[in-house]
């Protein structure tokens, strides 16, 4: 008997990464229906009721071509979703605005006690936390590079001074413009002289720099363990993809078992982690992202990277902590 619960998949409307696990589900005749929150009002349609049936959380969420049983969900997969601006609003009217959205559509999706969440967006925010990362690797035994987080320009001159080279990183990406540019924040070399009293206003993260060899990117789906080794002679391998060359490897096991742990840790059911290799082939942990991209590398690699994931959603379970 087929089985006719959908999967909800929450993204933008372009997402290559979403698309590639939307093609396998449909190969395994898996009902998907795809929406984003920035549609609510003009192709987003939520409708919610508790406390009158049997089912805590009853109803429907609507799209110009699907009605899905907010009951019969199988699983969510919470790719990229936008949240609505409310633009042509007022501020305060379109903040408002903005959180009814959250709470209601976003507070009624949580509420469902049935799917399999691929991550549940609470979960990805508390996992988010680079300081908090850190010190969850260290705990689990990996290692990681010396690393300051300080408002105190002093601190940083002394800490970026005690080191061969250090860099600075953002503790979390953020839409940025200069003069209407987007600008992205890689992680780039910081001398002594370059610190000045503007670092007072707000906390930021000084690394040692890892002597590396490589880059490796982790991408873990339930149970299943994706390692590829990134090579590419830049201290940022994000700058230029099209310098770049891969070699899928084998994790120890240890670092296996490790990294199935960290999201444990979390509740999540996959993320994408990254390491620096240095020369004699040791891991230096340098972050987690809860929601990371690796469409790109199943393009490269050949690894069966969307198809672990629509199996994943298709049997609507995991681990049990990793449930909600």
């Amino acid at each position: 008997m087929t089985d006719e619960r959908p999967v909800l998949v929450a993204t933008e409307a372009d997402d290559l990464t979403a698309d590639m696990v939307i093609s396998e589900l449909n190969r395994r005749h898996v009902p998907v229906t795809r929406f984003n929150p920035a549609d609510i009002g003009t192709a987003l349609t939520v409708s919610a009721r508790f406390g009158c049936c049997p089912a805590p959380v009853a109803g429907q969420l609507r799209t110009p071509s699907r009605t899905v049983d907010l009951v019969q969900v199988r699983s969510v997969y919470w790719r990229r979703p936008v949240w609505p601006a409310f633009g042509h609003l007022g501020a305060d009217d379109a903040r408002f605005a903005a959180v009814q959205v959250r709470y209601g559509l976003g507070g009624t999706l949580y509420a469902l006690d049935g799917p399999l969440w691929l991550n549940h967006p609470l979960r990805n925010a508390a996992a988010d936390y680079k300081p908090n990362q850190l010190a969850v690797a260290q705990r689990l035994g990996l290692t990681v590079p010396p690393t300051l987080v300080t408002n105190d320009p002093d601190e940083a001159r002394a800490f970026v001074a005690s080191h061969d080279q250090v860099i600075f990183k953002t503790l979390r990406w953020t839409p940025y413009q200069r003069d209407g540019v987007p600008v992205t924040g890689w992680a780039d070399p910081v001398a002594v002289a370059e610190i000045d009293e503007s670092v007072s206003l707000v906390p930021h993260l000084f690394q040692a720099v890892v002597d590396k060899a490589a880059d490796l990117r982790v991408l873990v789906v339930g149970r299943e363990v994706f390692a590829v080794r990134i090579e590419s002679g830049m201290l940022d391998w994000r700058k230029d993809y099209s310098a770049l060359s891969y070699r899928v490897v084998d994790l120890p096991d240890r670092v296996e078992k490790v990294l199935l742990a960290y999201l444990d840790h979390f509740g999540l059911v996959s993320g994408s982690f990254d390491f620096a290799v240095d020369k004699a082939d040791d891991l230096w942990w340098l972050e987690l992202n809860p929601n990371g991209q690796w469409g790109w590398l199943e393009e490269s690699t050949g690894l069966a990277m969307s198809a672990a994931f629509a199996e994943l959603l298709t049997q609507g379970v995991a681990h049990d902590r990793h449930r909600r």
